[in-house]
């Protein structure tokens, strides 16, 4: 059978190649040693770098793509209908989802998965930096080494995994580090808590080493043997400053000593802190202190644009939760730049979304922003629905906008086709999961 095969003496083929989870996916194979081949509709940064690697990449989808592969993986967007996975089936060949790939691409790999609502993908980058020799697949691109993946051949592995499909069970942890459990993507549960949480029951009981944060209410009742962190006791001291006149946060966690990372804000320190936990058993402390200062950010997490007059960060943050972190950090590096505004640009990801949280939505802006600009909700695949920002958030006086373009050093907010403002002065973050990030890069 295909999958009990060594890894390293397949051919696969990944259909949307140019997504950053099927990218990342096949750039680790390749590391691997297997035979990797792709296609997408487009090309992108990711195809392009792959093909710098030698892996031939066919644009758009085209059948005669399909030639013998031993298995085909592919994207959660691509149809059953597309043009080669209807070849690959006359071939007979095993076709996978990425979701269903994981189990087959993980399972004799010694895996410290990292999974929660929020901080994942930071802490995810935090772990592989304290591992330098570990293979690593992670959500965003990291400033270490400038990918989402660390091409290594290793036995261990820092994989991000994702709860919102359900993947996360399919990520064979070893050690499994939870961040937290703040109900995300209910959608995808039958919008059943039971079920919800069931899983990241079922996630943490199948890994040998765990790591929680103790704090969240839902980890907090389990009855699991666990490394558990108590942010409010375990972590004191916490003090930011300008290094170099990028930001870091210091901190003090349990009996440990002091530690040092890049970034602003509690939950920088909370996320360090559970890397540093879930490597204590495989690292000394000094090597994970010195080692932890490699991580620089990680893209489109706080991710500073441009400094100076007019300072631009770009956050994914697109959840209540996430974005009341990131405006704290904001204030932070505010305060120690002696810069005064805040201005927020502020684009919904998803009608869904907006909906399920909309109390949170309503009060994340309150104390860090000075002025809230909002842009159309991303839709990302649903449909549009009538909803009265003007009504839901009036009481932050927002300027509505249709898109922003920048021009030089300055942001230009554009309504019909004409510009209403030019921001060129303060600090100014936008949040979101859409295409806010290449809006501000000056890239659509």
């Amino acid at each position: 059978m295909i999958l009990k095969k060594d890894i390293s003496k397949l051919k696969i083929h990944f259909v949307g190649i140019g997504g950053i989870g099927i990218s990342g996916l096949a750039k680790y194979l390749k590391a691997q040693g297997a035979q990797i081949s792709g296609s997408d509709i487009t090309d992108n940064n990711a195809t392009k770098y792959l093909r710098t690697l030698g892996v031939p990449i066919t644009i758009p989808h085209n059948k005669d793509a399909i030639n013998n592969q031993d298995l085909i993986i592919h994207s959660a967007i691509i149809k059953p209908d597309n043009i080669e996975l209807v070849e690959a089936q006359k071939q007979e060949i095993l076709i996978l989802s990425r979701k269903e790939a994981l189990e087959f691409i993980l399972c004799n790999k010694r895996v410290f998965s990292v999974c929660g609502a929020h901080g994942k993908s930071t802490t995810s980058a935090m772990l592989s930096a304290i591992f330098p020799e570990f293979g690593a697949i992670i959500g965003a691109d990291t400033k270490e080494y400038g990918s989402n993946v660390r091409e290594i051949e290793s036995q261990s592995i820092v994989f991000e995994a994702d709860e919102s499909d359900k993947s996360f069970l399919n990520s064979n942890p070893y050690c499994a580090i939870v961040t937290n459990a703040e109900p995300e993507h209910m959608e995808n549960y039958g919008h059943n808590l039971e079920i919800f949480y069931g899983a990241y029951r079922q996630f943490l009981q199948s890994a040998s080493v765990r790591c929680i944060n103790a704090e969240d209410p839902f980890l907090a009742s389990l009855e699991l043997e666990a490394c558990k962190l108590f942010p409010s006791k375990d972590i004191f001291n916490i003090t930011y400053a300008l290094k170099d006149d990028e930001p870091c946060t210091r901190f003090e966690l349990k009996d440990l000593g002091e530690f040092e990372v890049w970034g602003f804000g509690e939950h920088t320190a909370i996320n360090a802190s559970l890397a540093i936990l879930s490597a204590k058993t495989e690292r000394e402390i000094e090597e994970i202190r010195k080692n932890l200062a490699h991580f620089k950010g990680i893209k489109k997490r706080f991710d500073i644009l441009q400094k100076g007059r007019l300072t631009i960060i770009d956050d994914y943050a697109h959840h209540p939760t996430e974005i009341k972190a990131t405006l704290e950090s904001v204030k932070i590096y505010s305060d120690l730049k002696s810069k005064n505004k805040i201005i927020a640009i502020w684009q919904p990801h998803k009608y869904s979304r907006l909906l399920d949280n909309l109390e949170g939505f309503q009060k994340c802006f309150e104390k860090y922003c000075d002025e809230l600009i909002i842009l159309p909700v991303y839709r990302a695949g649903e449909s549009e629905i009538s909803f009265d920002m003007e009504k839901n958030f009036g009481h932050y006086r927002p300027i509505f906008a249709r898109r922003l373009k920048k021009v030089g050093e300055t942001i230009e907010l554009i309504y019909e086709d004409k510009i209403i403002k030019t921001i060129d002065e303060g600090i100014l973050i936008g949040l979101g999961a859409g295409d806010i990030t290449y809006q501000l890069r000056g890239e659509k």
